[in-house]
């Protein structure tokens, strides 16, 4: 078993907040079982997280902070371990794109990570068969965060048809994941637009891609192969995209009517359906 004693908290953002728990919970003079029926779970799990053989949830962070007074520390940390467990090659990618000020991106195969449900995201993540599975969902949870802020960046999507048809997690994960997306019509600094079947071939014919603007820095694009991502501000591949990213919004459908297009494969695609040997009530 792991000793705290023996932990190095400079060694990763998981091993400082190990260590930081066990000292905070060690000055409220608190063993783990008994800080563990203060914010509600075990004192194996405090122990756990204290010798980062777990990652803690932010809902975790948030009650410790209450309940050891520490003032949102917790709170604040959770952010950086969780981002410690994305794959090493995309969290250089995840810092920027948590500074970004405009995120545009065409996705040709799934929905957008920010714009994921938590059930779609974990059909989504399992593909790659994962040890840490759950981790990789909380994490990806964390990034949508930024949509959530007080400024949050502007977020334009472009869709293709073809992810509202693949049924990820299956039916009713479908259906729930399409309801978000429908929801967004609430929100300002987000927008949505499906690429239609109908628009044949197109700018973007070779894949996904994310542009993404900061105040006072060069835009950044990104792409993603099957085992890593790569940035570049490159100036001459930032304009192909930019001019790539216009043509497929100009091919695409309006705002309006593309979240008519997703109402419409949510009820006859994912609608609930009758029971075999039942038939359908009017």
């Amino acid at each position: 078993m792991a000793n705290n004693a023996d932990l190095d908290p400079t060694a990763s953002p998981l091993d400082y907040y190990g260590a930081e728990l066990r000292r905070c919970r060690e000055a409220a003079g608190l063993k783990q079982a008994q800080l563990g029926d203060i914010i509600y779970c075990t004192g194996s799990l405090i122990g756990q997280i204290e010798t980062t053989r777990r990652v803690p949830t932010r809902d975790f962070s948030e009650r410790l902070d209450a309940a050891l007074g520490t003032d949102g520390q917790f709170g604040r940390l959770v952010g950086l371990v969780l981002r410690s467990q994305l794959p090493t090659w995309f969290q250089a990618y995840a810092e920027m794109e948590a500074r970004a000020t405009y995120i545009s991106t065409y996705q040709a195969q799934l929905v957008y990570g920010l714009l994921q449900t938590e059930e779609y995201a974990r059909a989504v993540l399992a593909t790659g068969l994962p040890s840490n599975l759950e981790d990789l969902v909380a994490a990806r949870m964390e990034r949508q965060r930024i949509l959530r802020r007080e400024q949050p960046p502007m977020v334009w999507v472009v869709l293709d048809e073809a992810a509202l048809y693949r049924p990820i997690g299956g039916r009713e994960v479908m259906r729930r994941q399409l309801s978000h997306l429908l929801s967004l019509q609430e929100q300002r600094w987000t927008q949505l637009q499906v690429l239609p079947f109908e628009a044949g071939e197109h700018a973007s014919l070779i894949g996904s891609f994310n542009t993404l603007r900061f105040e006072g820095d060069p835009d950044l694009v990104y792409t993603e192969d099957l085992i890593s991502g790569h940035m570049t501000a490159n100036p001459e591949t930032v304009r192909e995209s930019a001019l790539r990213y216009a043509q497929l919004q100009a091919v695409a459908l309006s705002v309006r009517d593309s979240a008519a297009l997703i109402t419409r494969v949510m009820e006859e695609r994912y609608g609930h359906q009758p029971e075999p040997g039942q038939r359908a009530v009017a």
